[in-house]
């Protein structure tokens, strides 16, 4: 018995190897970065999990009358969506078909997030507190709607498996439920685990040409990652302690930005 075990270890370790993808199209801000995925995780099982994770979410605020408290806001959060959507095509031809959600919690929290394929959450926090417009809302959910195209949360949690390879396949010859831990781990990459500071620097190039296209200006990135800023007696808040330095950041914002005001100002002749 010890033994068969131990083979299906040994088998499932050289099954779980890693090869490198392409999720994305460069798009006019040239992310071209090839990544790197465990073949344990596909982009199909990602999006399943997510989307069990984002229902349970969904349920706990519904039961606590925190979703969609105020019609016209989730409204105006949704219209911003419907308009970014359609240019996710610019990297990749799948996104617009994507099921996508989009819905507002109300929490003091300033926060936002697209789970993978595309469930999206903003947190009346961040809506209330910045005072954002609708440029500068875009920003947020272009910068986060990256997050799903270029599938960080499964590169994430690539990584994270490459780390416990050995509990994950010593859980498998056990009869732990995967599909349960996968579920936990979009979750935990969504909602604890911060960026890396790539992900981010990607995020945000792609975040700016989406809102571009979408006719958003984009130089709304910089003044909303200001007010970030200014939050906290001029600290971040804390889910972007581990993103790039505020003075870099800013200074790629804007140039990005202007790289990409002609497809603003064609967008906005339409």
């Amino acid at each position: 018995m010890r033994l068969t075990v131990l083979i299906g270890v040994f088998g499932l370790v050289a099954l779980g190897g890693c090869q490198s993808v392409r999720t994305t199209e460069g798009g006019a801000v040239g992310v071209e970065r090839k990544q790197s995925m465990t073949t344990l995780i596909s982009s199909v099982e990602m999006d399943n999990s997510a989307a069990k994770a984002y229902s349970g979410l969904l349920a706990e605020a519904r039961k606590k009358d925190r979703l969609n408290r105020d019609p016209a806001q989730t409204e105006r959060v949704r219209a911003i969506a419907n308009r970014l959507i359609p240019s996710t095509s610019a990297f990749r031809p799948d996104a617009p078909r994507w099921l996508w959600e989009v819905n507002v919690i109300t929490s003091d929290e300033v926060n936002a997030w697209c789970m993978p394929g595309g469930k999206i959450a903003f947190y009346t926090g961040l809506i209330d507190k910045l005072k954002v417009t609708d440029d500068e809302l875009a920003a947020v959910m272009g910068h986060e709607i990256a997050h799903a195209l270029r599938e960080h949360g499964r590169e994430r949690a690539s990584e994270q498996i490459a780390r416990d390879l050995g509990v994950s396949v010593l859980s498998i010859a056990l009869g732990v439920d995967l599909n349960r831990q996968l579920t936990q781990t979009v979750l935990d990459v969504t909602l604890s685990l911060p960026n890396s500071r790539t992900h981010e620097t990607e995020a945000d190039r792609i975040g700016v040409e989406l809102a571009a296209r979408s006719g958003y200006d984009p130089r709304a990135a910089v003044s909303l990652w200001e007010k970030m800023g200014k939050l906290g007696g001029g600290k971040p808040p804390q889910w972007l302690s581990t993103h790039p330095a505020t003075e870099t950041r800013i200074r790629d914002l804007q140039n990005y930005s202007e790289r990409v005001m002609p497809l603003y100002e064609s967008a906005s002749k339409r």
